[in-house]
């Protein structure tokens, strides 16, 4: 299988990227993010950003017990992304990158509420797009805010960041024998139950025929290799 040419992508940005321990926010931490969506915008390249909100707070049952019910820290998790997006926002602004922050839900006079018509145009004039805010629904993660969003752009491909650099067998993590794949169908990731994304977001993806790529921007330069059709992290495409 061959690489995706790309003319629009969305990357997939954990709220862990914002930070260096973890929590908060930390304007150095995104710095090799910056530099490469600078290369990446050189190139022609439109993007759209999904911001998570792990750096501040996890909508679960294991953080919140039982006293929050889930719909209420799903919704605080999707403000927390707002958050993260208007942080990210003001740092790309600080190094010269355009950009607008939309969301599911608007905020009169800070955010604008999302909707494609709107982030196409922003996309064509070549703006970075942020969306935040999730899906604007309780009991899904950003994997499906990114394959929703990704479908109403009509991205070519969904860029998914994580702390490894691909997708195994098994947790490299906890294995040393786990093995990389460098490509695989959204078939394969069913039949062999690969963690990727969101079963939901997963098929979806499939279904508008969005591949996915699975990597770790902490390896330098893994963005513009990406974007360059150049093997990096796991490839999964119809």
């Amino acid at each position: 299988m061959s690489h995706p040419s790309f003319k629009r992508v969305l990357i997939k940005l954990s709220g862990e990227s914002l930070s260096i321990n973890g929590f908060g926010i930390q304007v150095e931490a995104v710095k090799e993010i910056i530099h490469d969506i600078k290369r990446a915008q050189v190139m022609g390249v439109q993007l759209a950003i999904v911001i998570g909100a792990g750096n501040i707070l996890r909508g679960s049952k294991a953080q919140f017990g039982d006293q929050i019910e889930r719909s209420t820290a799903d919704t605080m998790g999707m403000l927390a992304t707002m958050i993260n997006a208007l942080a990210l926002s003001d740092i790309l602004t600080s190094n010269g990158i355009d950009n607008e922050v939309l969301s599911s839900k608007g905020i009169d006079g800070v955010i604008q509420t999302s909707c494609p018509k709107l982030a196409k145009s922003y996309l064509n004039t070549g703006k970075v797009v942020i969306f935040a805010g999730g899906t604007g629904n309780p009991f899904v993660t950003t994997d499906s805010t990114a394959s929703l969003r990704a479908a109403e752009i009509q991205a070519d491909a969904i860029l998914k960041i994580t702390t490894v650099d691909g997708v195994y067998d098994k947790d490299p993590k906890e294995h040393d024998n786990a093995k990389k794949f460098d490509v695989l169908s959204f078939a394969d990731v069913l039949r062999k139950e690969l963690a990727v994304m969101d079963l939901g977001a997963f098929i979806q993806a499939r279904d508008f025929n969005i591949p996915i790529c699975v990597f770790n921007l902490n390896n330098s330069g893994a963005l513009m290799r990406v974007l360059n059709n150049e093997q990096e992290g796991t490839w999964v495409r119809n």
